[in-house]
């Protein structure tokens, strides 16, 4: 898969994937407005145009980028596993995303629901979840 940010500074490239998740979490509502819907690729993501990457670690296990010149949301990046987590938006052209799986779904708001049937964690089961990862 290619896509994108907005200006067109930063491409990405990843293996084809077909799942779109949403993270209520307070940070992700609060980067971006909104739940962040991301696609989960792993670590194999050429990054093009990393001179326009702005890279801000959000917390002891995990970063955030985006582009400097037009602010798109790149990736969240888990560091124990060098897992990133894809902006939706970035993949234009085509690709038909499935949306599967929400999470800290205890930390969402009222104010907005999905209508789409998917696998729904809390905080405790996402955190549960990626100690097994690291762990494993």
């Amino acid at each position: 898969m290619e896509g994108q940010c907005l200006c067109g500074a930063i491409t990405v490239k990843t293996p084809d994937k077909k799942s779109v998740d949403a993270c209520h979490c307070g940070m992700c509502r609060r980067w971006g407005g909104s739940p962040a819907l991301g696609i989960s690729c792993g670590s194999e993501v050429q990054i093009d145009g990393s001179d326009q990457l702005k890279v801000y670690q959000s917390s002891e296990w995990a970063e955030r980028a985006f582009c400097s010149e037009c602010g798109t949301h790149i990736f969240y990046k888990l560091l124990p596993a060098g897992e990133y987590f894809l902006s939706a938006g970035l993949f234009q052209d085509g690709i038909e995303f499935e949306f599967t799986e929400q999470i800290f779904i205890d930390r969402k708001p009222n104010y907005y629901d999905f209508a789409n049937q998917t696998l729904n964690l809390t905080e405790a089961e996402v955190f549960a979840k990626f100690a097994s990862i690291e762990e494993g």
